[in-house]
């Protein structure tokens, strides 16, 4: 169940990705990124909405938020955030009630690339 759900909402993220990035790569503004970065970037955010939405279910669970480690010994992620499409995930996570999930550019090709993160607002930012 929990894996039906969660591929469910994978391809619900997928979905809203496609139709807010599209336009983007076919009438980008003169000066945009890259459409490899573009793309690269539209996969981490989606790497940190499901990584937000595990957490929720691990407080939902365990009445705490966890780290990564954590959410992949529970099963609920399936990747450590290891150099994931060039980005490292680290995760924060304050007094167990307050997270931050922070993926950060590791690649060389990919240095002066946003940092990204999400917290328990589930509001994604990039710096």
């Amino acid at each position: 169940m929990k894996v039906a759900g969660g591929l469910l909402g994978l391809v619900i993220v997928a979905a809203i990705v496609w139709v807010v990035i599209k336009p983007q790569l076919t009438h980008g503004p003169a000066g945009s990124a890259p459409p490899k970065q573009l793309i690269d970037v539209v996969g981490v955010k989606t790497d940190l909405a499901v990584l937000g939405k595990a957490e929720r279910l691990y407080l939902a669970v365990h009445g705490s938020y966890a780290s990564l480690a954590e959410l992949e010994q529970e099963g609920a992620i399936a990747f450590s955030g290891i150099d994931r499409r060039g980005y490292n995930y680290t995760a924060e996570v304050n007094d167990g009630q307050h997270f931050k999930i922070t993926a950060t550019p590791s690649a060389p090709d990919k240095q002066g690339w946003p940092t990204l993160w999400i917290d328990e607002t589930m509001e994604e930012a990039q710096q």
